[in-house]
């Protein structure tokens, strides 16, 4: 019987190395492999569900904005005041840890080589996504807000002189939020090291003084609101987010 035991628990072994190197998909979401266990009568196979580091290969920001619906279609005012029929909701996407995690280890990529001390991200859009790349970095995280009208850090928060700092949106179009914090930053003696954006939706016009990076580069069409076409058919217009 012990004889049988060792047997077993050697095929677990083997069979644990072949098959956890090549996860399965149980779901369209979820990733993970069927690892076996040695239990009183036999071999058992359970479901383990893959570590969040896990090389997934087929990930791509693409593939992650169509699955979450990230992209809308409708009426909308967008922060610069301008009119537009579609609209990006990173907070689709970044409501689901994995997909989040993700999003921000593709982030950190761009910046791993460049000793970065800390991340810091503009309320409300960019505190997640901040969150998520600083993580990958093994750095802090802070989040800049508005604060009577102007951004600041508050919550105990600070930057300290010549501390090298990441800044991290989630979606960029005017480039507004994030050159205000930028200045914020200044005025603490930091030393600003690049920025980066899950999706330029400039489409590549926006510039900074700053090495910027973003995962996806994409152009919308938007309109004066008087010479709107949406409001010229008197759809309703709404106001999704937060200033970007």
């Amino acid at each position: 019987m012990q004889s049988d035991l060792y047997i077993l628990q050697g095929l677990s072994c083997i069979y644990s190395l072949q098959i956890s190197c090549s996860p399965f998909v149980r779901d369209k979401h979820e990733w993970g492999y069927f690892a076996p266990n040695v239990r009183k009568g036999g071999l058992a196979l359970t479901w383990s569900r893959a570590p969040c580091n896990m090389n997934h290969g087929e990930w791509t920001i693409e593939e992650a904005l169509k699955r979450r619906n990230v992209i809308t279609r409708g009426h909308f005012l967008l922060s610069s005041g301008r009119h537009s029929e579609e609209y990006m909701q990173c907070a689709r996407l970044l409501q689901y840890p994995t997909e989040a995690e993700k999003v921000g280890q593709a982030l950190a990529a761009f910046f791993q080589d460049r000793e970065i001390d800390v991340v810091v991200g503009p309320a409300l859009g960019g505190v997640i996504i901040a969150y998520e790349v600083a993580r990958a970095l093994g750095v802090p995280s802070l989040f800049a807000e508005r604060e009577e009208g102007h951004m600041r850090l508050r919550r105990g928060f600070t930057i300290q002189p010549n501390e090298r700092v990441l800044v991290i949106e989630d979606v960029v179009t005017t480039g507004g939020s994030v050159r205000e914090v930028l200045e914020l930053l200044k005025s603490y003696g930091g030393e600003i090291v690049g920025i980066g954006a899950i999706i330029d939706r400039s489409g590549g016009k926006v510039s900074f003084d700053y090495p910027f990076h973003a995962l996806l580069s994409h152009s919308i069409t938007s309109y004066e609101p008087e010479h709107c076409p949406l409001c010229q058919a008197n759809i309703p217009v709404v106001k999704p987010g937060s200033r970007s």
